[in-house]
């Protein structure tokens, strides 16, 4: 599902990006050596280009930072856990994903039996 707050658009600035998010332009590019998640494309003009899902690790990280309260170690760790890396994956992959699971169960549940 996507983040409401990420306006429909194919591409972005690092101005827009920093006013999505709520936070200076220089906070990007520093959360950008702090995260290997974060790795906007560079323009031929060298301007940062971020997509709709560089926002959205932007926006997880500012989540994890401000409003939780991790530190930039812990929102590393955080971001590498499965329940949020989980956020990132496309909604019918994850019900495919399911259907395998549960499947998978009720195999285990037969064989236990």
């Amino acid at each position: 599902m996507r983040d409401p707050r990420i306006p429909d658009k194919k591409n972005f600035r690092i101005g827009e990006v920093a006013e999505i998010a709520g936070v200076e332009s220089y906070v990007l590019r520093f959360w950008e050596g702090e995260f290997k998640e974060l790795s906007p494309s560079k323009s031929k003009s060298k301007q940062r280009t971020y997509t709709q899902d560089d926002v959205a690790v932007v926006l997880t990280i500012r989540d994890l930072l401000y409003e939780h309260g991790f530190t930039i170690e812990g929102a590393r760790k955080q971001l590498r856990t499965p329940s949020v890396a989980k956020s990132q994956v496309p909604d019918r992959t994850r019900a495919v994903l399911e259907d395998v699971r549960n499947e998978v169960l009720q195999l285990l549940q037969l064989v236990k039996e």
